[in-house]
């Protein structure tokens, strides 16, 4: 996990700046939350906080919770991560275990904290292991449904055209990073679906 370190300091220091207890709606994950940089405008009614890193896995996010999360005491948790573990060649089971250890963590550190997965894109430049995300998808929302105040967000879909392949025009160049449209899609997917904005917020 050294890889990660510097980025983990600096999201260390942006906590440190914080209230004790911000309520805030943390935005947490790998570079798809990183990269989110509308989520104000995006998401008014809710005060948000991005706490992503770039090229993060899902077990270096539960590796850092301690120290990035756990210390904002944050009104709700916005989770995306997987892709790259997956992208790194690990198998779906293995991201399952991760997610459980992440999930873990949030039930002993953040008890009563809503959580909000974000389930792991099929992009243009993994396309080749869509079956994979597909099934980490399946076995990452089963776990969920364990937990009445977590809820799984399908992300997947919408940037999908009606044959089920990634539309270009919701990703970057790379074919792996969304666009500013994909963004938007993504923003007015999570209004749609997320019991965050009756149950909490509005």
């Amino acid at each position: 996990m050294i890889w990660y370190e510097a980025d983990v300091r600096l999201l260390e220091e942006k906590v440190q700046t914080l209230a004790p207890a911000t309520e805030k709606t943390v935005f947490y994950g790998s570079s798809s939350i990183r990269l989110w940089t509308t989520l104000d405008q995006d998401f008014p009614h809710l005060d948000t906080l991005n706490l992503g890193f770039g090229g993060s896995t899902l077990a270096a996010c539960t590796w850092f919770f301690e120290r990035i999360v756990a210390p904002t005491l944050p009104k709700a948790v916005v989770f995306y991560a997987g892709d790259n573990d997956l992208g790194n060649g690990r198998h779906p089971e293995e991201i399952y275990q991760f997610f459980c250890a992440f999930a873990g963590k949030m039930r002993t550190l953040l008890p009563d904290v809503p959580l909000y997965f974000l389930s792991v894109k099929i992009s243009l430049a993994r396309w080749g292991i869509a079956d994979e995300i597909q099934y980490t998808n399946r076995l990452i929302s089963r776990e969920i449904e364990q937990y009445p105040d977590w809820q799984y967000i399908d992300m997947t879909t919408p940037l999908l055209d009606q044959h089920g392949s990634p539309r270009q025009e919701f990703f970057e160049n790379d074919g792996l990073h969304l666009s500013p449209a994909g963004y938007q899609i993504w923003a007015q997917t999570f209004q749609q679906q997320a019991r965050i904005f009756n149950d909490l917020f509005i």
